[in-house]
């Protein structure tokens, strides 16, 4: 970890314009209030958004752009992903230059598509050996990585950038890029080779629009392609027209053309000469995202990535967006009875995030005064109780609790002491009051000078309606609360953990529906609908995991499964969520809640569970 003093000169000038309430933006934007949320990432510049949306969340990949940068210094890629549009987790960088030996520099906009139980993340770079821009393919079994390269050599290579992959329904996947020209070619099936040669698009003034003053390039076309189908027409959203740049589209009904124009996206707008978009569907709404240099010190080459929601015309034609400092609206609200990594925020001032011990990220660089805020906190009846886990090389400070703004009501403040290093990890708790209802949540950091401690998770506790009504939901304690469902052993592990430093192991499952349980019998209200969240990992491969509550009342016993849908994390570990309904007639004898598998009898880990 990098000493909390030494801080480079970029990040400086985010922090400070940021605590001097947004002043610098307003060069580029309206000025950050206390409720903008965009753009999405405040703690790095990041660019060339790329949106994916699995297994019920958004993920982000995006390009970095290095601080203090007058070209575009780019030596990384990274992920963000949300399943509420407002706050996001930051997942680190799981891919870079070095992950292609082949590689030079340059690592610049790149698409990811999902198949065959992978992620292929598709960049643009330099080649060694040529000096040229050549298309690199990166995959991962999870969405969060860490991606290694698919090849060990370039897909393809002319000089060109910017991949997007298109794959259509009838299973053809197709791969563009290009500027200043425009190319396609048909991806097979394993997504790491292609049919066919590569073939260009011709760039005609009726597809792409017409620029002037340009007899060398005489239509609006850039960079940037963002190809995809909605509703049987097939768009092009683009970059148009350097410099500065607008974006543009077009539609055809074939996915390789003839394409016609069809107007302008967005504007020039936001203080960056480039934009780059990527337009998806989550939950019923649309999404544009794009990146602009609206964060203090932005421009050009410090760019950063924000969103906005959109509806499409009737017709399908696509409205124009401008950009704005409120970014997209929440979806649903977050659960604080659940462990919620430090590093998912919806804004804020001063920190930055960084790999931590534990795994995962954790927020650091924490100075007097600066802040998180998180969301549309769902705390329901009320919370009682707030945990972190924290670390220390100095003094220490505290975390205050606040309510609907910096200034608002303060619900509960937790003291952090010294551990003796800032990867040296201790829960500390306290007593909350007044946390009711949704609010957004606002954690602020006091005490004395900066380098004040490190933030690698928090939860709130209580609330009977809303908390969670597990026993030892974090394993922190062992196997106290929990026992075999069917056969097996159960233990505690130091070895393998989501968060904290436990996790349970079972082994020596004989059957697929043997599994860790949690008796809840004195917890279930009949009619009540209960959500689970848990993390699990198995010893060999990635199971079809699943919560099951198994209730016995008359002598009968019914199953429920919980969870419906599972999100893959970094690691190996899997988040299973979901909600049912939780009924029964007569008397209620037991119940418990359990995880089992599909099929197999692999042992498995479980931490972090929830069941509210």
């Amino acid at each position: 970890m990098k000493h909390p003093f030494t801080r480079q000169t970029g990040r400086n000038l985010r922090r400070l314009a940021l605590l001097g309430a947004g002043l610098l933006l307003a060069l580029t934007l309206a000025p950050v209030s206390a409720g903008a949320d965009n753009p999405i990432v405040q703690t790095i510049y990041t660019a060339d958004p790329a949106p994916l949306v699995y297994n019920g969340r958004v993920y982000l990949y995006t390009g970095h752009d290095e601080d203090g940068s007058t070209y575009f210094t780019m030596k990384e890629w990274r992920v963000y992903s949300s399943a509420d549009m407002a706050n996001w987790t930051d997942h680190g960088s799981p891919m870079s230059l070095s992950t292609f030996s082949w590689a030079s520099a340059d690592a610049w906009a790149g698409h990811v598509a999902y198949r065959n139980g992978k992620f292929y993340w598709y960049v643009p770079v330099k080649n060694r050996s040529t000096g040229g821009m050549a298309i690199g393919v990166g995959v991962s079994s999870s969405p969060t990585g860490p991606f290694t390269d698919a090849l060990g050599r370039p897909l393809v290579e002319n000089g060109e950038i910017d991949p997007n992959v298109l794959i259509d329904d009838d299973g053809q996947a197709y791969l563009y890029w290009g500027n200043p020209r425009l190319w396609y070619v048909r991806l097979n099936t394993d997504m790491i080779s292609y049919s066919g040669s590569p073939t260009q698009i011709a760039l005609t003034t009726s597809g792409y629009g017409t620029r002037t003053g340009n007899t060398s390039r005489p239509t609006l076309y850039e960079e940037g392609p963002w190809v995809y189908k909605r509703n049987g027409l097939y768009y092009n959203v683009f970059a148009a027209e350097c410099c500065s740049e607008f974006i543009g589209y077009s539609t055809a009904s074939s996915p390789t053309g003839p394409w016609t124009y069809r107007g302008t996206v967005m504007p020039r707008q936001g203080g960056s000469f480039t934009n780059h978009a990527g337009v998806v569907d989550f939950n019923g709404g649309s999404y544009f995202f794009y990146h602009n240099g609206a964060l203090p010190g932005g421009g050009g080459y410090t760019r950063s990535v924000a969103v906005e929601k959109f509806a499409y015309n009737s017709n399908g034609t696509i409205p124009t967006i401008n950009m704005t400092s409120s970014g997209a609206p929440q979806v649903g609200t977050l659960n604080p009875y659940v462990r919620q990594e430090a590093e998912t925020i919806a804004w804020e001032s001063g920190v930055e995030t960084e790999p931590a011990s534990e795994g995962t990220l954790d927020v650091g660089w924490i100075d007097n005064g600066d802040h998180l805020k998180v969301k549309g906190v769902a705390f329901g009846s009320g919370a009682t109780s707030f945990t972190a886990r924290v670390a220390s090389a100095g003094a220490g400070g505290n975390i205050e609790l606040r309510l609907d703004s910096l200034s608002g009501p303060v619900v509960g403040t937790c003291g952090v002491a010294g551990t003796g290093g800032y990867q040296t990890w201790a829960t500390v708790s306290c007593g909350v009051s007044g946390a009711t209802g949704t609010r957004d949540l606002y954690l602020r950091f006091t005490g004395s000078g900066g380098g004040l401690f490190n933030v690698n998770w928090w939860q709130f506790g209580g609330g009977v309606s809303g908390g969670n009504q597990l026993t030892n939901a974090d394993v922190e304690a062992g196997t106290t609360g929990w026992a075999v469902f069917g056969s097996g052993t159960l233990a505690p592990d130091t070895s393998v953990v989501h968060g904290g430093s436990r996790s349970l192991l079972i082994t020596g499952r004989t059957a697929s529906w043997n599994g860790i349980r949690q008796d809840v019998t004195a917890k279930l209200v009949n009619g009540k609908s209960y959500t689970t969240n848990v993390w699990v990992r198995t010893q060999s491969g990635t199971p079809s995991a699943k919560v099951t509550l198994a209730v016995t009342a008359n002598g009968s016993t019914g199953y429920v499964q919980l969870t419906p849908a599972t999100t893959v994390n970094s690691g190996g570990w899997i988040q299973l969520t979901g909600t049912a309904t939780v009924s029964w007639t007569g008397t209620l004898s037991g119940a418990s809640l359990y995880v089992e598998t599909a099929a197999g009898t692999d042992g498995y880990y479980l931490d972090d569970a929830s069941f509210q």
